[in-house]
């Protein structure tokens, strides 16, 4: 691999791009979706091969991109009205999960959202129904990772396809 060619650096840099977009998704404060969704703009504007190509694997990669953060947000928004667990618990989940990032390094968030939302509920609830309400909150935000994992896959598949073809 010869990275004094301006094509294979591009290439190079695009797919660390796509893989840490990846990756990204799984680790807090990363933007996994869109930092892969960049990489594959890296690539289509300043790669060398064919142009329709890359084009085309950039509109599929929005496409892709797009939908899988439309369904993120609406599809364990609507999880969690059905539930009936309320805005402010998820408010407080993300700030508890925001200073737990800072007190305990990547678990903190995790645990700061639990805590967070339980607290929430536990003070609406009380406290036997307070864990379940937490457990469906728990569910929805594992369902948003795992859609934006999936979409972020499919971002980087369709590159790979566009550099295999081009």
């Amino acid at each position: 691999m010869d990275l004094s060619d301006t094509g294979t650096t591009v290439n190079v840099i695009a797919g660390i791009a796509i893989a840490l977009g990846v990756v990204g998704v799984v680790i807090p404060v990363v933007p996994g979706l869109l930092l892969s969704w960049l990489g594959v703009l890296a690539w289509a504007l300043l790669g060398d091969g064919s142009g329709t190509v890359k084009w085309l694997v950039l509109v599929i990669a929005t496409l892709v991109a797009t939908l899988g953060a439309l369904v993120k947000y609406l599809l364990p928004g609507r999880r969690l009205k059905s539930a009936g667990i309320p805005n402010t618990a998820l408010l407080a989940g993300g700030v508890l999960g925001l200073v737990g990032f800072f007190v305990i390094p990547v678990v903190g968030l995790i645990l700061g959202f639990v805590l967070g939302v339980f607290l929430v509920e536990q003070a609406r609830l009380g406290p036997g129904q307070a864990w379940p309400s937490t457990k469906k909150a728990l569910g929805a935000a594992g369902m948003a990772m795992l859609i934006e994992f999936t979409a972020a896959l499919g971002v980087a598949v369709v590159w790979v396809f566009g550099l295999i073809l081009g």
